[in-house]
């Protein structure tokens, strides 16, 4: 049975929220553990990564399964990416910086991995606020150019949680992987994409 569209948007709408609910609902009741600062930043830095590899998925689902429906809701995934990159931001300035910017001096030099956690925060929200209609009017070709660029904020995203891992590899390597394919994917349709043109030309 097909699931209209309208339907499938409230599904996606409603999981998506979920994880900042249990968040919240977590802090509320002190379930979050020992430290639950540390955990809100870690498991709203962690949805983001996992919203933006599902947002790439789309493509590679329409791409290779033939799953076209799926670039109906990439829009909601992507936004809802920035939503918990926003929010791992947030939870970063409040709980550990303690509303200090003066703080991040020091902050950036004891843990280096912030670095590369910046580009990809403003890569998200460039990418967030073009999403629009109206950007991808005025951008025409442009728009899928910069949009491009969700592949880079991929790679300072998984860097950004490589770099502090001080135990168990286990988690940043599955993304790692997961990242690696969708990336790789991507080259080897762009390269025969481009292929086939040339061949195409050839043959005129």
């Amino acid at each position: 049975m097909k699931i209209p569209v309208r339907i499938r948007r409230w599904l996606i709408f409603v999981l998506g929220i979920l994880p900042v609910i249990w968040l919240v609902g977590g802090a509320l009741s002190q379930s979050l553990g020992a430290d639950p600062a540390q955990t809100l930043v870690h498991e709203s830095g962690f949805w983001a990564l996992r919203f933006l590899l599902m947002t790439l998925c789309v493509s590679f689902g329409a791409r290779y399964f033939k799953w076209s429906w799926l670039m109906l809701h990439r829009r909601m995934l992507g936004l809802f990416t920035l939503f918990y990159a926003l929010l791992h931001l947030l939870a970063y300035y409040l709980f550990i910086l303690g509303s200090d910017l003066h703080r991040l001096g020091d902050e950036l030099l004891q843990r280096p991995y912030i670095w590369m956690g910046i580009p990809a925060v403003v890569i998200l929200v460039v990418l967030g606020l073009t999403s629009t209609n109206g950007w991808m009017r005025r951008l025409k070709r442009n728009w899928q150019r910069l949009h491009y660029l969700v592949y880079p904020a991929l790679l300072f995203s998984w860097l950004h949680l490589f770099w502090q891992v001080r135990s168990s590899y286990q988690q940043a390597v599955i993304y790692g992987v997961i990242g690696a394919v969708l990336l790789g994917s991507r080259v080897v349709w762009m390269v025969q994409k481009r292929f086939r043109r040339r061949l195409k030309k050839a043959r005129k």
